[in-house]
């Protein structure tokens, strides 16, 4: 089993880049891939979605999957050495709208902290921290930064290591 990173933080703070540096640093595996969870379902995501790719080094080899981690994860167990997964928080914003309850969603998540624990090759999380701001003002919201929060949880619970990203700099949680 190899380790599992966790990077959380808010909007702009530099979490993606600190996942790509610690899976290209010195020492890091070769075979490497990036599991994307984002959908360009309007001109500013497919804009943010270009941006992503054209900032990834080439040595990358992309998965773009919105839904099904646990498969786009054994996909590539004999072919990675480490994978960076970027990120939980559209993962979950995806599932909710496909229309899965809060047990759905949880489940999905307990089964991806068991493939993340498990998983042969080093892997590095994205996630945001939501939780941290004003109480959302409708019941969509509110439930997002709640499943969020407890998809976060059972992540962090397995991570060898938890990082929040502050201002750019990683602050070591865990």
């Amino acid at each position: 089993m190899a380790t599992v990173t966790l990077i959380t933080g808010g909007a702009r703070t530099g979490k993606s880049a600190h996942a790509i540096t610690l899976a290209t640093g010195d020492g890091a595996p070769t075979r490497r891939f990036f599991l994307a969870t984002a959908e360009g379902l309007d001109d500013e995501m497919r804009a943010r979605i270009r941006h992503h790719r054209l900032s990834r080094p080439p040595e990358f080899q992309t998965i773009e999957e919105p839904l099904d981690l646990r498969t786009a994860l054994q996909s590539i167990v004999n072919r990675a050495d480490c994978v960076v997964i970027d990120c939980l928080t559209l993962w979950v914003s995806n599932l909710m709208g496909r229309g899965l309850d809060d047990e759905a969603i949880l489940a999905d998540a307990d089964t991806l902290a068991g493939e993340l624990e498990h998983a042969p090759f080093a892997t590095v999380v994205v996630t945001d921290e939501v939780g941290w701001d004003i109480v959302p003002d409708n019941p969509t919201a509110r439930r997002f930064r709640d499943l969020l929060g407890w998809v976060n949880q059972k992540i962090a619970r397995v991570a060898d290591r938890v990082l929040l990203m502050v201002a750019g700099y990683p602050v070591y949680v865990k």
